[in-house]
């Protein structure tokens, strides 16, 4: 009989953190959609927790590492990850009272003053029955308190109206950072978009937009009598707002969602016009590959430096087998699309360029990978239903696969993987090109108990808006139509989903992933020549090196060029063709000597990519963009052939009918100080 191990005083405080952590998300879900009058015992919930919350805090203040029974591996990171965990609930309950005290502002001292008399009334008169009593008592008790409350919650509900449109601001607010919107008190201003977070987009008079924060606004009243007649609660609104602490934004990639409040015209016209359903919004994770290269898979497959940036933290040399030592990770997995059904239709003002779906890790705050795209494929006869790998001749475009491998350490018991669905469009009446999601699904890796989620299938409901609002819907048209039951039924099947497919991981492919770098996205069908690349790299940069501490440039084409064709899906499938061609050659015995593949494939590379990376004959490459794609590959799938009819690129690179840009330093020469990635322990 196996006997169950008493837990570390350790793990005794993480597993009261996520039974609070439940707690703290049940009780903001119940928040959400609560009425006026829940909101004072929610108020009360509320601070119990955060009373709980803080003792816990204070017992893993009080642990030491010396108090654990059994030693513990990475003890003050745990402990550290646990108190920022700790720290966030408290946060979130501290900025939840602040919510739900809004509408509890008391009432001036008349109103109290006839509070008390009608108590004194109730005591006096005993004459009726006694329920009747109550009930008239009740009455008299809540009678104008009550108008004042309902005034308020009338006018609160108005504020969050999607109707409404103009407010006026009932204090000064200053811009907290780029992209707010400055302004003063009495100012009118108009609103494009209500966010859940509580910061909206607003215009001023002058046509100037950004954020403002909800708590600083009331409803414009054009009437100058019922102005007067708020007047005493504007006041009251203006104490609170020059009191009240201004919630976080809940974001941390800020300046892409600025960006995409700038195009959210072009989506309200559309949506307008019927095109895209009112769920359709600019595409966040589009924005973020837009910025530079900090989301790109080329950046995160170089080598990452150790907090002191005197080792590699992810690539360390094993001298006995001659290559690099595996790294196993905490997320190892490997993710399957099925299908994606129910997707709404654009209108036919616009044209559909690509239907594709955009991965990576996020722990509902921040991106902690880079971004991975996965084009769909659909039919006429069923456009509402995408696919992915279909059966094509010769090599499937990586662009296609619907395979990929997701690697990561982060220590997050949040993390898990967001999935958003995007269209890249072009409108047939301007000619303007813009990228949309069409809804967006997060699949959490770690149960609350700190467990991985089984390998299975998973249906995922998609969301409409972005990752950071709550509730919305990616076509609200569909659960409108009718309310009977029956209704309700044909409206749930026709609800948008995601079906992926989680898949457990063998022994080999294990091995194969643990050679890569810890945080990373992409396809299975161009694994093989990643790790090449890998190997490649630990080579110069341990095998090779003449010393650690040498910062000199390494001549070697591949590694100064390889990363681009993580952003050129063409090129790699260029050298994902030439490389299988090269191996159908290779005997046994030879595919079984590593040294020999890795200098096969050192060849192939310089007679397939690299002289097309500099070649004037091929156009750059743009997204979603067909005749762009078209010439691409009509260049490079006719260099390829003269490379296989004259055993190399030798003859093509010294042709003069063939031009190539001027020779730059950084075509060869690998500067590992400028590219590694330095340590981020959110990643």
């Amino acid at each position: 009989m196996s006997v169950r191990r008493a837990r570390s005083p350790l793990q005794r405080v993480q597993r009261r953190s996520r039974e609070l952590q439940v707690q703290v998300e049940a009780l903001r879900a119940e928040s959400a959609t609560s009425v006026p009058g829940q909101r004072r015992r929610l108020s009360l919930r509320c601070m119990e927790l955060k009373k709980l919350v803080d003792e816990n805090t204070n017992a893993l203040h009080d642990l030491k590492k010396a108090d654990e029974p059994a030693p513990v591996g990475n003890y003050n990171q745990r402990k550290e990850e646990e108190e920022k965990l700790l720290l966030k609930l408290s946060q979130q309950l501290q900025k939840l009272v602040l919510v739900l005290d809004q509408d509890k502002v008391t009432t001036n001292s008349t109103a109290e003053e006839k509070h008390q008399k009608d108590l004194q009334t109730e005591d006096e008169n005993g004459e009726e029955d006694e329920s009747e009593d109550e009930e008239s008592s009740e009455e008299e008790e809540s009678e104008e308190p009550d108008d004042d409350d309902e005034e308020e919650e009338d006018e609160d509900a108005l504020l969050d109206d999607p109707d409404v449109k103009e407010c006026v601001a009932v204090g000064n607010f200053n811009a907290q950072q780029e992209g707010d919107l400055t302004f003063t008190k009495g100012e009118v201003l108009l609103i494009h978009e209500k966010k859940a977070d509580g910061w909206w987009v607003a215009e001023n008079s002058k046509g100037e937009r950004g954020l403002v924060p909800r708590t600083y606004l009331t409803v414009h009243c054009g009437d100058s009598e019922k102005q007067e007649q708020s007047g005493e609660h504007i006041e009251v609104v203006d104490e609170t707002a020059d009191g009240t602490e201004i919630k976080k934004r809940t974001d941390s990639h800020w300046s892409a969602v600025r960006r995409a409040i700038s195009e959210n015209d072009t989506v309200e016209v559309l949506a307008t016009l019927g095109a895209v359903p009112a769920g359709f919004r600019p595409s966040m994770l589009f924005q973020l590959l837009e910025e530079g290269k900090q989301f790109r898979a080329s950046y995160f497959l170089q080598p990452e430096l150790t907090p002191s940036q005197l080792a590699f933290k992810d690539l360390v040399w094993n001298s006995e087998k001659n290559t690099i030592y595996p790294r196993p990770t905490r997320v190892s997995l490997i993710v399957t699309f099925c299908s994606c059904k129910m997707i709404p239709l654009p209108g036919s003002s616009i044209q559909v360029l690509s239907r594709h779906i955009r991965l990576c890790l996020f722990d509902g705050n921040r991106v902690l990978s880079n971004i991975h795209t996965v084009r769909a494929t659909w039919q006429t006869k069923n456009p509402q239903t995408w696919t992915f790998s279909p059966r094509v001749t010769g090599i499937l475009p990586s662009l296609l696969d619907g395979d990929c491998f997701v690697r990561s350490n982060s220590l997050s018991s949040d993390i898990g993987i967001l999935f958003e669905l995007g269209i890249t469009f072009i409108r047939n009446s301007t000619g303007e090109r813009g990228e949309l999601s069409c809804g967006w699904a997060f699949l959490k890796l770690f149960t609350s108990n700190g467990m991985p989620v089984p390998s299975k299938t998973y249906e995922l409901p998609l969301n409409g808006g972005t990752p950071y609002e709550r509730g919305v819907e990616v076509d609200p048209s569909v659960s409108r139509r009718g309310s009977g039951v029956f209704h309700q039924f044909i409206a749930l099947k026709k609800q948008p989903v995601l079906v992926v497919k989680l898949r457990s991981l063998s022994m080999q492919s294990k091995d194969i992933l643990n050679l890569l770098p810890e945080t990373l996205l992409g396809s299975m069908c161009y694994i093989h020549l990643l790790i090449f690349y890998r190997q490649i790299l630990g080579d110069a940069l341990l095998k090779d090196s003449i010393s650690m501490q040498s910062t000199d440039l390494i001549c070697n084409p591949i590694l100064a060029t390889f990363p681009q064709l993580m952003d050129e899906p063409d090129l790699m499938d260029a050298l994902r063709s030439t490389w299988a061609d090269r191996e159908r050659t290779l005997k046994r015995s030879e595919k079984r000597d590593q040294e020999f593949l890795k200098s096969q494939f050192v060849l192939v590379y310089h007679d397939s990519v690299f002289p097309l990376l500099q070649s004037t004959l091929l156009p750059d490459y743009k997204w979603a963009d067909e005749e762009s794609e078209a010439s691409r590959w009509k260049v490079i799938d006719d260099f390829l052939k003269r490379s296989r009819e004259n055993d190399g690129a030798l003859q093509y690179l010294l042709s003069s009918e063939n031009t190539h840009k001027a020779f730059d330093i950084s075509e060869v020469a690998y500067d590992f100080l400028g590219e590694v990635r330095k340590n981020n322990p959110g990643v």
